[in-house]
């Protein structure tokens, strides 16, 4: 009998738990019906990829500064520099701090009255988390998450070293990824007490600081954003494309002139009412699809520059050139710099038929140059 009696309970427990779980999916399907479904584990455990300040989520893993150096100049040259001074577009990364800031953990050309023109990345780094969350992420550009931990945790390691903060000989881990964040110049720059970061483990209050619940009323049904300098406004401040920048050339405008981007018919309102042909219309469907395979629409627009110049552009400059085909066939494969400014264009892993095709339909099938 209490054989029985310990199945009959068994049973029991097994036929209630099954009836919870029914009721808690028939709740989910009578509030979204007919819409999605219940991500799985695996799913979830996807694109649950972040690494919080206090390093939960962080994968294991180790890297070195000379192997974070080798994939910086494979990878993060063309666009940050070999310094981290980056180049054309992207402001510095590293510069603008000391022994002494690291010291103290706290930079002092971000104290008010400091004579720093321009911050950097690592100036305003408070958690080491940051920047290894940034680079496994969305780095590099054209193929965010393809790099290994490994390969993040060095590169995470170089960027320290190009900043002084680790030496040429280090190895960052998970299992000394705390000890290097006592380390960051900037690591007594961060507060916790406006409650972004709620939860005593992160060192933050149990609740936010804001708990209004009234909705913002009577506002604009149009917002018009002008990103542009007036003209009045211009040289206010000297010609700032020649003031010195110690930590990389400055970015930006000549505000010594006019600018003729921003003419009337160059207005954002102007320029979102122009027709533009659309892709499907410049390139075939093949050439469409090997475009977005390598991720050439990340640095080139059909007719705007984005990083590189626009394709329009590469047309127009080789339409009459006798090798042209054979030059930028050469180009694509090869990268390059100096033609176009200084952000280089790094070697492309295409074959030598993708290479061809892209530039016989550049210099050929491009129409309306």
């Amino acid at each position: 009998m209490s054989s029985c009696l310990r199945l009959f309970r068994l049973a029991a427990v097994v036929l209630a738990t099954c009836a919870a779980f029914g009721a808690a999916a028939q709740a989910t399907a009578e509030k979204f019906p007919g819409v999605g479904r219940t991500a799985t584990p695996a799913e979830v455990k996807a694109w649950d990829i972040d690494v919080r300040p206090d390093f939960k989520g962080l994968p294991k893993g180790r890297g070195t500064v000379r192997q974070g150096e080798v994939l910086w100049e494979a990878q993060c040259v063309s666009c940050h520099g070999s310094f981290g001074e980056s180049a054309d577009i992207f402001t510095p990364l590293v510069g603008g701090t000391s022994a002494q800031d690291i010291k103290t953990g706290r930079v002092d050309s971000l104290q008010p009255g400091a004579n720093q023109p321009q911050r950097t990345s690592l100036m305003k780094l408070s958690t080491l988390s940051t920047l290894w969350d940034y680079i496994n992420r969305a780095m590099p550009w054209n193929a965010p998450k393809s790099l290994s931990a490994d390969e993040v945790y060095a590169l995470t390691a170089y960027m320290l070293h190009l900043g002084d903060v680790l030496p040429a000989d280090f190895t960052l881990s998970d299992g000394n990824v705390r000890e290097v964040q006592e380390r960051l110049p900037n690591r007594g720059g961060m507060t916790t007490s406006h409650a972004m970061w709620p939860g005593r483990e992160l060192g933050g209050k149990t609740r936010v600081d804001v708990q209004g619940s009234a909705c913002v009323r009577d506002c604009k049904k149009e917002v018009v954003v002008k990103s542009f300098l007036p003209d009045y406004a211009r040289n206010a401040h000297g010609q700032l494309a020649e003031q010195s920048r110690p930590l990389g050339p400055s970015r930006g405008a000549d505000t010594s002139r006019p600018s003729a981007d921003f003419s009337e018919s160059n207005r954002p309102s102007a320029l979102a009412a122009r027709a533009k042909p659309a892709p499907e219309r410049i390139a075939s469907q093949n050439t469409t699809a090997m475009l977005q395979k390598n991720a050439c629409m990340a640095c080139h627009g059909m007719d705007n520059k984005v990083l590189g110049p626009s394709f329009r552009e590469i047309a127009g400059k080789y339409k009459d050139r006798a090798d042209a085909v054979n030059y930028l066939s050469g180009k694509i494969k090869d990268g390059g710099q100096g033609v176009w400014g200084n952000m280089p264009m790094p070697a492309q892993a295409l074959s030598e038929a993708e290479a061809g095709l892209l530039a016989q339909w550049l210099v050929k099938d491009f129409p309306d140059r």
